[in-house]
């Protein structure tokens, strides 16, 4: 009799210890969930916030916007145009004829164009005056607008301009094988080339004719 109520003692103990062990499991599974849902919320927020569209194969960030995207204009090479220097074409002599009020003033530039590479004929003298200078051209020569124009960028762009007939110059007729004239005036007259194409800070005045002299007096102008 005494041997049965330490087994009935051991049963009500392991009876009554049931419902605690139950209780204890349901609370480690919930903090074990709990616990897994803060870790993987942690993982999360360390990729950035993506999420995965449903097929799983795109992940986009969740607080980001689409950003514009702006095709670069195309940058095409500046386009330059200059007047190629062409100082000699065969058949494109240049003459020099005084229209200026400054004796000799042709041939000091037919010496100064000669030094630039130009060909050209003896100087000689304008049957006109004139104040500007300008420059002609035999349109029948196919070289002879390019050496006009080459002219004209280094005596300071004065107007190119086809020969009339007959030609402005002693004889009415261009020298043997010119085909281009500077009618040298006397805003040019008695300037070096770089003066020539410098810009004018002057108005040009009135030219002092008894200056040295090349072949005549002070009172006629001559080459």
């Amino acid at each position: 009799m005494s041997s049965d109520q330490p087994r009935r003692g051991r049963d009500n103990a392991s009876s009554a210890g049931s419902p605690m062990g139950s209780t204890a499991a349901i609370i480690i599974a919930v903090v074990a969930v709990v616990a897994g849902f803060l870790i993987l919320r942690q993982i999360r927020s360390d990729d950035g916030g993506t999420a995965s569209v449903p097929d799983g194969t795109t992940t986009v960030p969740l607080d980001s916007t689409p950003a514009s995207t702006v095709t670069p204009a195309s940058t095409l090479p500046a386009v330059t145009t200059t007047t190629q220097f062409v100082p000699t074409v065969d058949g494109a002599t240049v003459v020099v004829a005084n229209a200026s009020t400054v004796n000799g003033a042709a041939g000091v530039l037919t010496t100064a164009l000669q030094g630039k590479g130009f060909t050209t004929a003896d100087a000689t003298n304008a049957t006109v005056k004139q104040e500007a200078t300008t420059i002609l051209y035999d349109a029948t020569n196919s070289g002879a607008l390019a050496v006009a124009q080459s002219l004209a960028v280094i005596l300071g762009n004065p107007v190119v301009q086809e020969v009339p007939s007959p030609a402005p110059v002693e004889g009415g007729v261009l020298p043997e094988g010119a085909s281009v004239i500077v009618m040298l005036g006397s805003d040019k007259a008695n300037k070096t080339l770089d003066q020539m194409g410098a810009p004018a800070t002057t108005v040009p005045g009135a030219v002092d004719t008894t200056l040295p002299t090349v072949g005549g007096d002070t009172t006629t102008t001559t080459v």
